[in-house]
């Protein structure tokens, strides 16, 4: 069973949520990049999540169409069939995906599950993100209330980001300023709107500071004890403990000690995207510059086939961005926890 079925996808968020630690979800763009999480994976002996952008999809959806939908299924049905062979379990998941391409994505992903639910299988992607981060929380939460009952109905969680997280992610961009802090007050909004797992399970992204992205130290102030404040607030109200699994943005560059404090504030699921990145391209890099005279024909020459195969320098990608995935399992604590 290496793509989660619903009631699997469930028990690995349980099972995070009750053992403190966190999956990694790794944004993909092409067959390379999946097999490379896939394998890092399995290299750390943990489950995972692996995900798709718009931007990402739209790439997979080859540049004459440019089809998002047609990108994120093809790759699904891939990640069906090519996870087979990798004893662990993922789920997956689209990333980021604002107002103006609902319509051009997300949705139409629903109605394709549900279709499939309705026939008897299980949901080709086992959750979606809805970003209304851009929009005011009143708007945010009508759409997340439309989405969560759609994705419900398809044995779906969906993931809501409720307030701004800082940086740029496939043309969704906000400010890097003190308005990156959810306040308790947002929590109850989302909490009252969404309800807190009766109108179906969605994995919440708030804001602790959170920003897209790489930067230098002290050019970023995450505050994760702030995600306590969230938890204990709405729990308070509503009499349950820890109401919230919670995902962690802009985990790229993340220290140990901020990632340790998320964990223990309820942290489910960490984006990896940019870290994973480097990691593909820079032995691609290494490769080119080490061997420039045989992946290029300079003055007249013929270059030298092997090292322009693109899979010479493809299994080097795969290899250099899988250590850095299973570098991740290790700092959320998913190593060696894969379901048996």
């Amino acid at each position: 069973m290496p793509i989660a079925t619903p009631e699997v996808y469930n028990e690995m968020l349980d099972r995070a949520k009750a053992g403190k630690f966190a999956y990694p979800a790794i944004n993909v763009t092409s067959s390379g990049t999946l097999h490379a999480a896939l394998r890092g994976f399995a290299e750390a002996e943990s489950d995972g999540i692996i995900q798709i952008s718009t931007g990402g999809a739209e790439f997979l959806g080859g540049q004459h169409s440019k089809d998002m939908v047609t990108g994120a299924v093809a790759l699904a049905e891939f990640a069906h069939i090519v996870a087979a062979k990798y004893d662990i379990t993922v789920a997956l998941h689209t990333d980021h995906c604002p107002k103006d391409k609902l319509d051009g994505y997300v949705r139409p992903l629903l109605d394709i599950s549900a279709e499939r639910v309705k026939a008897g299988r299980n949901p080709l992607f086992q959750s979606h993100m809805w970003d209304g981060s851009a929009e005011t929380l009143a708007d945010n939460l009508a759409i997340g209330q439309e989405l969560l009952a759609q994705a419900a109905a398809a044995k779906i969680i969906l993931e809501v980001e409720i307030t701004p997280t800082g940086g740029e992610e496939d043309g969704v961009s906000h400010e890097i300023n003190d308005e990156l802090y959810t306040t308790v007050d947002d929590a109850l909004r989302t909490a009252e709107a969404l309800g807190l797992g009766e109108k179906g399970r969605y994995l919440l992204a708030a804001s602790f500071g959170n920003v897209h992205g790489v930067y230098k130290p002290g050019n970023v102030v995450l505050r994760p004890e702030l995600l306590k404040d969230l938890q204990q607030g709405v729990g308070e109200k509503y009499g349950k403990a820890a109401p919230f699994d919670f995902v962690f943005h802009g985990g790229s560059g993340s220290t140990a000690e901020e990632i340790s404090t998320a964990l223990e504030n309820g942290v489910v699921k960490m984006n990896l995207d940019t870290d994973t990145q480097y990691a593909f391209s820079r032995p691609v890099a290494g490769h080119m510059f080490a061997n420039y005279d045989g992946v290029l024909k300079v003055d007249g020459e013929v270059g030298s086939k092997k090292t322009y195969d693109p899979r010479t320098w493809g299994k080097l990608a795969e290899a250099g961005m899988a250590q850095r995935v299973a570098e991740a399992c290790a700092a959320l604590r998913s190593t060696g926890t894969r379901i048996k």
